[in-house]
């Protein structure tokens, strides 16, 4: 996992985060990293296919 997507806790005087904060900030930073994928993958895949015609239903 690359530096920048795993959040940075600021100065020595904050509190230290709860445990369910630092959870849904991980999922949080999961969930963009997967919808980035998801993007990449799809124009990939639709980038080198030729469209299909779909048989009518009878």
């Amino acid at each position: 996992m690359s530096e920048e997507t795993v959040p940075q806790q600021g100065g020595g005087a904050a509190q230290p985060k709860g445990l369910l904060q630092q959870m849904e900030e991980l999922m949080a930073a999961l969930n963009a990293n997967l919808s980035a994928l998801d993007a990449d993958l799809q124009s990939s895949a639709t980038a080198g296919r030729t469209p299909v015609e779909e048989p009518e239903a009878g």
